[in-house]
């Protein structure tokens, strides 16, 4: 897929216990699924490159910096009536540090999860899609 025909960008961070660094988005109307748990990411600007944009998201969203982040995935993001609202391409990368301890300027928390727990949140669909692929691959 041309990077053209994907507008969003998002983060799968993985700690070295094979959790998954999760945001808690903000139960605001109006906003891109709001109330559940998914990665931090979000909308590229218009000339910015995927990689650009996920830089400066997670800059925006956490604080954070993440070397080497790698792509790993596109996925649709559907909206409640079924219809694809857009495309997104998520990356992987590794980061171990304090989830509470970050600069949160969006969404109302950061949280590591186990990849057994995340059945049991309410989360983003093609978020959760991302977490069953990555596992699965760790699996191969």
């Amino acid at each position: 897929m041309k990077d053209d025909q994907v507008r969003g960008t998002a983060a799968l961070l993985v700690n070295d216990r094979r959790e998954y660094l999760l945001h808690l988005r903000d139960n605001i109307p109006g906003i891109c699924d709001p109330g559940v748990w998914s990665v931090p990411g979000g909308n590229r600007k218009a000339g910015e490159s995927l990689e650009g944009a996920l830089g400066r998201e997670l800059m925006e969203e956490t604080g954070l910096d993440i070397p080497g982040l790698r792509r790993l995935t596109v996925v649709d993001s559907v909206g409640p009536d079924g219809v694809v609202k857009g495309r997104i391409q998520v990356f992987r990368g590794r980061w171990n540090g304090d989830a509470a301890a970050l600069p949160l300027t969006e969404g109302v928390m950061l949280h590591w999860f186990p990849a057994h727990m995340v059945p049991r949140l309410r989360m983003c669909p093609w978020t959760e899609a991302a977490i069953n692929l990555d596992q699965a691959r760790a699996f191969v």
